[in-house]
């Protein structure tokens, strides 16, 4: 556990953060941040779904990859990833990073994502990826200077299944079933 303090290039950077690794008590407001910030009305197209499962997966597996910053006992961010490992590269991967709006622009992030990027160099990483929404100008930008690179567009495409006949067949054959039963 490392605590931040004293003169830091962001001026207002809260003078008690500390980063550390999420504990069972920070599932919850982990969680309730991630409901805040990764809305479907917001990204519509992420591939992977926000949820309690999200939280918890890589807590039981990875709990080494999954960092929290903490103000004075408030949530300030978090940083979930995950080390893939294949025959000939170990990867490290952001799955989800997080900052409370109350302390955004304060460095937190930056702090979340060198901490990850040690433990997955010390786990034998030789690169880190990272994806977002492509209309995330934000993070795009946070992450190029954080020193990513080599961007590429990634066409994600959908089929809303309520549309498609066979969808609309298999709700009328379970409303007929349902209806007979006694």
């Amino acid at each position: 556990m490392v605590s931040v303090s004293g003169d830091t290039p962001f001026p207002h950077r809260p003078r008690n953060l500390t980063i550390r690794e999420l504990g069972i008590d920070d599932l919850a407001p982990v969680f309730h941040l991630g409901e805040e910030l990764f809305t479907s009305d917001r990204y519509p197209s992420l591939y992977r779904i926000w949820d309690e499962w999200e939280v918890t997966r890589l807590f039981n597996t990875e709990p080494e990859y999954c960092l929290v910053a903490e103000n004075e006992g408030v949530l300030a961010g978090f940083v979930l990833g995950t080390v893939i490992v294949k025959a000939s590269w170990t990867y490290g991967y952001i799955t989800w990073l997080g900052v409370n709006p109350q302390f955004q622009r304060q460095g937190i992030a930056d702090m979340l994502v060198d901490r990850l990027i040690e433990r997955t160099i010390a786990e034998g990483a030789r690169m880190i990826l990272v994806d977002t929404d492509p209309t995330n100008t934000p993070a795009i930008n946070f992450f190029k200077r954080k020193g990513f690179g080599n961007e590429r567009k990634h066409v994600f495409l959908s089929l809303n299944l309520t549309k498609h006949d066979y969808y609309s067949k298999l709700i009328a054959y379970e409303r007929d079933r349902s209806d007979r039963r006694p």
